[in-house]
């Protein structure tokens, strides 16, 4: 990883963390316990990937940096969500989540859901707030955005066809990775377009970034969940395999995979030309995701 690169990174990891613990509402002693799962969640951890996304593409748009702040925010309240709610017995029934013991096992079902539901309350809440610099048809855009991402037609439907997978075919199963995982990634680069109102050029290969990144990082995942360790990983491995899902990894193999990564890669690049702002991080960004090793 170039120094710029990691700077940035870490310079982003330290403001957000700042960020979420402002962001966090104050409770009253009855509900800590709530608020502590919440934050079991949310904080001290996590390699904050789309939250980069979000501060790279909206740097390259000049998008002020506390409205890259507030939506990098928002992106990993919706994610932490995701997580918590991807762990209960019922979904993956996962041990392990960035190296810590999952909300559900540390905090109990009941809790889990119900700061799940928490998080992604709060993460649609903060992008209406009025205490950032976006004008409010764009907050409203944005909020319709996310609900996109979150909903039928992004991780929710896409995990639905996970857990309950219909076709085998890579091609079906490119769209429900597109839509797990996909789909909240698409949001990390629309949302700077919509509050720059960047033009549609722009924003198509933002989305065909995006979309490439998705997958790409989906791919790895499975990678590391077939040949990684637990420990090194800091989740749960050889759940995919265990539970005979359809993976790209378990339909083209480890190699096939690999290949699908570099034509990914190619297609990532090809996107990043068409933009007019310097995109080195960005094309360093994704080799990062399909080179990582947890």
């Amino acid at each position: 990883m170039s120094t710029t690169l990691k700077a940035r990174w870490e310079a982003l990891r330290q403001a957000l963390e700042q960020e979420l613990v402002a962001l966090l509402p104050p409770v009253a002693e009855d509900l800590e316990p709530l608020r502590q799962a919440v934050a079991h969640a949310l904080l001290g951890g996590g390699k904050r990937i789309r939250a980069l996304l979000v501060e790279l593409v909206g740097a390259g748009l000049e998008l002020a940096p506390a409205a890259r702040l507030r939506v990098a925010a928002a992106v990993e309240l919706l994610h932490a969500y995701s997580l918590v709610h991807d762990d209960l017995p019922a979904m993956d029934d996962a041990a392990l989540r960035r190296g810590r013991p999952t909300v559900h096992r540390a905090f109990g079902e009941d809790v889990a859901i119900l700061a799940g539901d928490a998080l992604q309350a709060l993460a649609f809440e903060v992008l209406a707030r009025e205490d950032w610099p976006a004008p409010p048809e764009a907050r409203s855009r944005l909020v319709a955005a996310l609900a996109r991402a979150a909903g039928l037609v992004g991780m929710c439907g896409g995990q639905y066809l996970d857990l309950h997978p219909a076709a085998t075919r890579v091609a079906a199963v490119e769209r429900l990775q597109r839509l797990k995982t996909g789909a909240l990634f698409g949001f990390c680069v629309e949302a700077p377009a919509i509050l720059q109102q960047a033009p549609a050029p722009i924003q198509s290969a933002l989305a065909r970034y995006a979309e490439a990144f998705g997958l790409a990082f989906q791919i790895t995942d499975d990678l590391l969940d077939l040949e990684g360790a637990s420990a090194h990983v800091g989740k749960d491995t050889g759940r995919d395999a265990a539970a005979g899902k359809a993976t790209l990894v378990a339909l083209l193999g480890a190699e096939g995979a690999r290949r699908r990564l570099r034509q990914l890669q190619e297609e990532a690049r090809a996107a990043l030309a068409e933009l007019p702002f310097e995109t080195r991080s960005l094309e360093e960004l994704f080799h990062l995701v399909i080179e990582r090793r947890q």
